[in-house]
């Protein structure tokens, strides 16, 4: 874990509620996709935890959803703002059991951590299939960055209105050797129910310190209470009690 200072370059609306934040400065303790920072804002006591959606060389992407005061703040941040970040935290994807057809599934904003993957996976020659999910045309975002990457990508709706109909589980028909997922728990949980392979989900709870000292993202897997923050926020599908995250 490192403190750094980032200066924004770009802080810009994808929907209406999504938007994307790119930020230049010390990168060097992210290690690898999953991995998360914690932002100050003024005048708030708790840091913003947000996943890491991309890093080139100097650069951070983030990608967040306008959904409180903190977020609320961040979207009105202009180019050239300094903010204090703890960079580096969390684990990350193992890449080890991927095979050769990983499926990638995102809900919302889910999709930061999933784009850094395929950037990874794609990075080392092999194909990649993508599922985005949303609730509406209106709020699809980043579909096209994944399918510059070299992804194959679809898209779902809720409503149908753009993409294919239904939830992100109604385009798992279809052979792939792995899973990483990222986006709301109930998601999650049906797209582990779905597959018959291993995979990995990252979490996203409710964090107070964001290095592990506070205790209070502390969920309960089948070897005990982990904190998300420390020992997460990538899980395997076989560790995690669902009865108690739900």
């Amino acid at each position: 874990m490192k403190q750094e200072l980032f200066t924004i370059i770009e802080n810009t609306p994808l929907t209406a509620k999504v938007s994307r934040l790119r930020l230049r400065g010390g990168t060097s303790a992210i290690e690898g996709p999953g991995q998360f920072v914690d932002l100050k804002l003024e005048g708030l006591f708790l840091r913003r935890p947000l996943s890491v959606c991309d890093v080139e060389g100097d650069c951070l992407t983030l990608l967040y959803e306008t959904a409180g005061r903190g977020t609320e703040q961040m979207r009105e941040l202009p180019a050239g703002t300094q903010l204090d970040l703890l960079t580096g935290l969390g684990n990350s994807f193992d890449l080890t059991p991927a095979g050769d057809a990983p499926l990638l599934i995102a809900g919302g904003t889910g999709a930061s951590p999933m784009y850094g993957l395929a950037k990874r996976l794609r990075a080392r020659g092999g194909a990649v299939s993508v599922i985005l999910g949303f609730a509406a045309a209106a709020d699809v975002f980043y579909e096209e960055e994944f399918r510059a990457l070299g992804a194959e990508v679809t898209v779902c709706t809720e409503d149908g209105s753009y993409g294919l109909p239904g939830f992100v589980t109604a385009a798992m028909d279809r052979p792939f050797s792995y899973f990483y997922t990222c986006g709301p728990k109930a998601m999650m949980h049906a797209v582990c129910e779905r597959a018959r392979t291993g995979g990995q989900l990252s979490l996203a709870v409710r964090m107070g310190c964001g290095f592990g000292a506070c205790m209070g993202c502390r969920v309960e897997t089948v070897s005990g209470g982990k904190r998300v923050c420390k020992d997460g926020p990538v899980f395997r599908k076989e560790e995690l009690l669902w009865k108690d995250l739900l």
